[in-house]
């Protein structure tokens, strides 16, 4: 019997500096997509699939607001009940009891780049087991399907890691990291291939199962490196290829939904449109 994976990590602290002016005041995982917030749409799909343990990077700026939207606003529950809308009171709870979001502070100064949120938790958390990791600002829309978290989870069999792919037509692939594979397992990440060099047309959306193995050399590969900010970014894709360089293993596994990215107007105008059945 394969292990359970509860465990799931999420950063959130970026400046969502594509975003901006918005972004001044909102943070980028809370633009709304629907009546949603975008990070919302990875929380319910990771809470479905088991998750009972959600571990969020988030900004050290103040006020934070996905803090605010998963804890309880006991001053609206109070007025819903007294207006005699206690209906609107399920709409107004966000988290089932038995889930539980931790919170881990970045200071967005500090080390930059998709490796830096995942160390901080493994470090401060003493994570030692299989976790799903997902980034805050994009999802993937499949509803009725297979969900990314669950497609990933069968793919890793509760302890292996795994990577899930997005297909794209092959005219597409310069703008991403492109997945190299072979028997079902990664080989590596091609960043911004040309059309003729391209492996494949599976993309990287950053969505993982990371085993202990891999977490450890993402925390090695931060603490070890002393990037300056014009340097370079501590990307995960790093650690990740040593990892398979001494033989790990990554499972892939693609997803029959779609793709959708609150990163930039135009992925997040789409988001909307597909969301809300305007496509």
């Amino acid at each position: 019997m394969t292990a359970k994976i509860t465990k799931a990590i999420i950063p959130v602290a970026g400046w969502g500096t594509r975003r901006l002016p918005i972004t001044k005041v909102v943070e980028k995982s809370m633009l709304p997509v629907g009546n949603r917030p975008l990070v919302d749409y990875s929380v319910q799909e990771l809470i479905e699939a088991g998750v009972k343990d959600i571990y969020m990077v988030v900004s050290n700026v103040e006020p934070c607001q996905v803090r605010a939207f998963y804890q309880d606003n006991l001053a609206l529950n109070r007025y819903l009940i007294d207006r005699g809308k206690e209906d609107k009171l399920e709409k107004a709870k966000t988290l089932p009891d038995d889930v539980k979001i931790h919170y881990v502070a970045q200071d967005p100064s500090s080390k930059y780049g998709t490796a830096v949120p995942i160390a901080m938790v493994v470090e401060e958390f003493k994570i030692d087991e299989p976790v799903l990791v997902f980034m805050g600002d994009d999802f993937i829309w499949n509803p009725g399907g297979e969900s990314a978290a669950e497609a990933l989870i069968k793919a890793s069999e509760g302890d292996k890691s795994a990577i899930l792919g997005v297909e794209i037509e092959r005219s597409e692939v310069e703008k991403y990291g492109v997945l190299s594979v072979k028997d079902g397992n990664l080989v590596n990440v091609v960043e911004k291939p040309t059309v003729e060099d391209a492996p494949s047309n599976l993309i990287n959306v950053s969505k993982y199962i990371m085993t202990p193995d891999l977490l450890r050399r993402i925390v090695k590969y931060v603490d070890e490196n002393n990037f300056g900010p014009t340097d370079q970014e501590y990307v995960v894709i790093d650690p990740i290829d040593e990892y398979l360089r001494d033989g790990g293993i990554i499972k892939v596994t693609a997803t029959s939904g779609e793709y959708l990215d609150g990163g930039s107007v135009e992925g997040w105008v789409h988001a909307n449109n597909v969301v809300l059945g305007n496509k």
